[in-house]
């Protein structure tokens, strides 16, 4: 299974901008960053199976901890609920 084809192809699929792996961890970490990417952020959150969202951070250095903020201050912006921001 090749993790960051799947999570890209979900997040990008609805978007015209698209974003690459490093632009998604980047996202993932600054959270103005991810505002500016609302969409595919949301998709990231929403519509990504939460394991596939813990096995892409972990394969590009984001922790667990990390991921959870990253969640919980995205859900906060866009008022969704998110799993891993459960």
């Amino acid at each position: 299974m090749n993790i960051p084809v799947l999570v890209l192809a979900t997040v990008n699929a609805p978007y015209r901008k698209r974003l690459n792996a490093q632009e998604l961890v980047h996202c993932l970490l600054d959270h103005s960053s991810a505002k500016a990417a609302c969409g595919p952020m949301s998709s990231f959150f929403g519509d990504v199976h939460p394991d596939l969202q813990v096995a892409f951070a972990e394969m590009h250095g984001i922790s667990h901890d990390q991921l959870v903020v990253a969640a919980k201050a995205f859900a906060e912006f866009s008022g969704q609920t998110y799993p891993l921001a459960a």
